[in-house]
Formats: structure tokens, sequence, C-alpha cells
């Protein structure tokens, strides 16, 4: 995925930004908020919003309730690069059902679902509160 998002003009995310994506794609946390969420220090949160930032794909904007709150959002850069790696998922899924076929590939998404579930996980990738590996 990486390699084709890099043909896409997005060469500058890494992987772990999209822990960070996951949460702006429908929200605007505030730098403490994200940092709860991911399990990581303000001061991690801040320095990849820091490059982010700089690349294009977030911005800070003042809360409309207090001014002295900095909420994340996408740029129009940031959207999409989340439209393109969707686009680039489904091509992914696509070529995976050619290859194994719909209903076996339809299978294995149920039986990993199902151990998801059985581990507990399903409620945190639904509501994107995967964090990143230790």
């Amino acid at each position: 995925m990486q390699e084709r998002l890099a043909a896409e003009r997005y060469d500058d995310l890494r992987f772990s930004h999209g822990y960070v994506f996951q949460h702006l794609i429908e929200d605007e946390p505030g730098v403490g908020e994200l940092a709860d969420k991911l399990a990581v220090t303000q001061q991690a949160v801040s320095k990849t919003i820091g490059e982010l930032e700089r690349l294009g794909y977030v911005e800070r904007a003042a809360d409309r309730r207090d001014a002295r709150i900095h909420r994340i959002r996408l740029t129009a850069r940031g959207r999409d690069a989340v439209m393109a790696a969707r686009r680039l998922r489904a091509e992914m899924e696509e070529r995976l059902a050619l290859a194994v076929g719909r209903a076996r590939l339809a299978d294995a998404r149920d039986v990993l679902v199902a151990a998801l579930d059985a581990l507990g996980g399903t409620v945190a990738v639904r509501d994107r509160e995967v964090r990143p590996p230790r």
C-alpha cells in the first residue's frame, strides 16, 4: 500500500500517520484528546501533527467555543489522501477476490472479524480507537 500511495503523490506519508488520520476523518480533536485516544504523550502528538501540518495534510483551527483550544482537522490534501487510500484498498480487495475467489475472501473476512470480536477488538475498530502497536 505504501508504494501505491507514493505513486499517487503521497510518498511523504508513513504507515504510522494512519493512526492519526483515523481520528480526523469524522472529528476535530485537540492535541490532548488525540494523545489520549492514541495512548501516547501530547508531545508525541504535537510532533506528528507539526510534521503533517508542514506536509499539508492537517491544519490547526481555533475551537469555536474556546479560542485557547486548537482543533486538528484534515486539509483538502489530507481528505484526498484518505480517498486515495480507500480507493487503493478497494483495488487490492478486488485483486484478492480475483485471486482467491469472492466466497473464500468473504469467508476469510468472516473468520477475521470473529477472531477480532472474540479478542474484544471489534468496538475499537468500529469506533476508530485502534492504537499504534507498542
